[in-house]
């Protein structure tokens, strides 16, 4: 049974995380304290913040089940997000930092027009709503295994008390909980690493002995082949390389959640830091977490005892059952913690979303004028609404078999679109509004069909719907011009 002092533990984090980020409504003035930080906020303080963005309790709970059941094949797609990285600091930074801008679709404004803004910030809107769904089931799981509560009542402890200091401190509070969060779920996992490896008879060296005859330390698969058998392999050096490339550029150079933290950034440079500095943590925290699937892989073939049915499990079970009073309370309010900070970004980031590219310009293009507490007491109460949406959507998703795969599919499904648009936007002149609408729903529908009828892995889906909408754009933008030009001759010659 778990002891006493794990409740308290959790109790004392629960409260104290709360407390903290609510510390920080007194700093939220106007829009830019609220959705921008005021660009108060360090580089490393951003870096970090990205990570717990990147990193939610699909991560935590997940990758230990991922290297489990199979290998470290899953660190291909970690090289792939510097790939990205690498791109979105030169190709999206520059112009995100050519004025001040609240969320990525302004770029999409200023470059299109305010139809393709909306589809763009709508596409965000339905994608993060869904993909943050299914991250606040996982967040339950942990719950229910620690309170014994069902899946509903867990759901609802953990948004509302997310809600409350997310309502409360804004972007602000966003990030320093992030960091906070961060260093306790990371702490939480080196912990529970040193205390599994403890409880294994030989230690590190019986773990290579059992592990690396099995393959369990298998990283790359370089095999290539213009097969269905290729494609349809999650993991594979091609698939994590430029697929990882593809999904990162897409969440980090387009999504609000990512892009909202980089805005927040003082200067490009500093915005720059950031993004490189938390590519480091995000590499060492995966390897660390496969480690753990291993390492709970091995113990478990030791005692010859049966897995949990569901992958997901065998971690944060492992973790409530067997460490002792105390630890397992800490690491329990680790992985809390990863799953609290994603989700107070993601109310924020669909808050600013909603206002920003939707509420406003409606009010100021009908002429009406409002002060900007107005719009901060509006921004508060849609960070209300939408966390009335994620309660839903999470009681929707307890049917998923895998958390950390079903969220990255969700998400690759719709990035495919955005991330064409966007390029579009930054790599081509020629194409206009009308060609980028086109595009993007054909990306869209491109998508949903190869989700629905093909075999094809998740980590190819962010390519082949940016090639589909990048393509459709490019080809639009001819048709619509060349109608544009026989338009013309026929006026003419009328």
């Amino acid at each position: 049974m778990p002891h006493i002092l794990d409740f308290i533990v959790i109790v004392v984090y629960l409260i104290g995380i709360t407390w903290f980020g609510a510390r920080f409504r007194k700093s939220q003035k106007s829009l830019k304290d609220y959705f921008l930080g005021g660009h108060t906020a360090p580089w490393w303080a951003i870096g970090l913040s990205i990570v717990s963005a990147e990193t939610s309790t699909l991560t935590v709970i997940g990758t230990p089940g991922l290297s489990f059941a199979g290998n470290f094949e899953f660190l291909q797609v970690v090289l792939g997000y510097l790939l990205a990285r690498i791109v979105i600091s030169t190709l999206f930074l520059p112009p995100y930092f050519r004025g001040e801008m609240f969320t990525a679709y302004e770029l999409m404004r200023r470059r299109f027009g305010e139809r393709i803004r909306k589809l763009t910030a709508g596409t965000f809107l339905i994608l993060r709503a869904l993909a943050e769904g299914v991250r606040v089931f996982a967040i339950s799981i942990i719950v229910a295994i620690v309170l014994g509560s069902g899946e509903v009542t867990s759901i609802l402890v953990i948004v509302c008390l997310t809600l409350f200091y997310t309502f409360e401190g804004g972007l602000t509070a966003v990030i320093w909980t992030d960091v906070v969060q961060m260093f306790l779920y990371v702490g939480g996992a080196i912990l529970s690493f040193f205390v599994i490896l403890s409880l294994i008879p030989g230690g590190w060296p019986h773990v290579l002995a059992l592990a690396a005859p099995a393959h369990k330390f298998k990283m790359f698969d370089f095999g290539f082949a213009f097969t269905p058998a290729f494609f349809s392999k999650s993991y594979s050096f091609w698939a994590g390389l430029i697929g990882g490339c593809f999904l990162t550029t897409a969440s980090h150079g387009t999504e609000q959640l990512m892009v909202q933290r980089l805005l927040a950034a003082k200067t490009e440079s500093q915005s720059r830091a950031a993004l490189f500095g938390s590519w480091i943590v995000i590499f060492f925290q995966f390897a660390l977490f496969l480690l753990i699937g291993v390492m709970l892989w091995v113990h478990y073939s030791d005692l010859h005892l049966a897995a949990p049915k569901t992958p997901d499990q065998i971690y944060p079970q492992f973790i409530w059952d067997r460490l002792p009073p105390g630890f397992a309370g800490l690491v329990v309010a680790a992985i809390l913690a990863a799953g609290m900070s994603n989700l107070s970004a993601a109310l924020n980031a669909l808050a600013s979303t909603s206002i920003m590219d939707f509420y406003k310009p409606l009010t100021t293009r009908a002429g009406r004028t409002h002060s900007e507490q107005h719009y901060l007491r509006l921004a508060r109460w849609a960070t209300v609404a939408w966390g009335v949406v994620l309660f839903l959507i999470g009681l929707f998703a307890r049917h998923v078999h895998s958390v950390l795969e079903a969220g990255l599919t969700i998400a690759s499904v719709l990035y495919g679109s955005l991330l064409g648009v966007f390029l579009l936007g930054l790599l081509t002149r020629r194409v206009k509004e009308p060609a980028a609408i086109i595009a993007m729903l054909a990306g869209l529908i491109t998508m949903l069909a190869i989700f629905t009828f093909t075999k094809i892995a998740f980590t190819w889906y962010v390519l082949i719907g940016t090639s589909a909408t990048f393509a459709s754009g490019w080809l639009a933008s001819f048709v619509l011009s060349g109608n544009t030009f026989i338009t013309r001759q026929r006026r003419g010659a009328s």
